[in-house]
């Protein structure tokens, strides 16, 4: 026991020792060590490794599009379709096409870049069901935590394309949605394609969280823009997206 003095006051101070199942070990130090020891706290070599690896590949690749959405789309699906043919037109036009490398619409994405010569990226996380990469990618990285996976997807890109997806794909977008909210980010295109998946979210931000309970500003709805055709997606980006000014690493 230690004493500290605070003032003219004397506050009594324990020392602590790790808790060998508390989630600072399980979860942060060392998942699958013997005893949880502070010195598997080396991992975090590897998390600057994934940053390091990350941002070289980034460094090579000017302008670019990232592309989310379900890894449970099969190609058969008209998203599927639609991720791969957006994505094909857009690297004709010199969009390098990242996505998160796995199956379903990150695949269609990189499908329709890979196809036509284009570059396609894939950063990929391993995980226990669905995610694997996908071998449409011309440059890829595995990673083993999420955060910095988050960083690469998020960091470097012109222009966000939201297909129908789960949780990952909402975490992602509201992730892109707070730094602009908060301006931590310059205002970037947000593409969310398919009216019928888009639009009760978009009803609930505005009727709900607008609205109702006002924890938003009108502003904060216009930073989404929704469409429903390849078309009208490209001609968007086109439009919006000023490709002599590249966001750079």
């Amino acid at each position: 026991m230690v004493k500290k003095l605070f003032g003219r006051g004397k506050v009594k101070v324990h020392k602590s020792k790790i808790v060998p199942h508390c989630r600072v070990v399980t979860d942060l130090l060392d998942p699958g060590g013997e005893n949880g020891d502070a010195i598997q706290s080396w991992r975090i070599f590897r998390i600057m490794s994934e940053f390091v690896q990350g941002f070289e590949i980034l460094r090579k690749h000017g302008l670019a599009a990232t592309v989310f959405g379900s890894a449970r789309t099969n190609p058969a699906d008209p998203y599927y379709k639609a991720a791969e043919e957006l994505s094909s037109r857009l690297a004709k036009k010199g969009f390098t096409i990242m996505t998160g490398g796995g199956p379903g619409i990150m695949e269609a994405a990189n499908v329709g870049g890979f196809k036509v010569g284009g570059k396609s990226i894939g950063f990929n996380i391993q995980l226990p069901f669905e995610q694997k990469l996908n071998p449409y990618t011309t440059e890829s990285l595995n990673f083993d935590f999420f955060f910095s996976r988050k960083v690469m997807l998020s960091l470097a890109s012109e222009v966000y394309i939201y297909f129908p997806g789960g949780f990952g794909t909402m975490d992602e977008l509201f992730e892109i949605v707070t730094l602009i909210q908060t301006k931590k980010i310059e205002p970037i295109p947000v593409v969310l394609y398919g009216k019928d998946f888009w639009e009760p979210m978009l009803a609930f931000a505005e009727k709900v969280m607008l609205k109702k309970y006002k924890t938003i500003s009108p502003e904060d709805l216009e930073i989404f823009h929704l469409v429903d055709t390849v078309d009208d997606a490209y001609k968007y980006i086109l439009k919006n997206v000023n490709c002599n000014s590249v966001r750079q690493v």
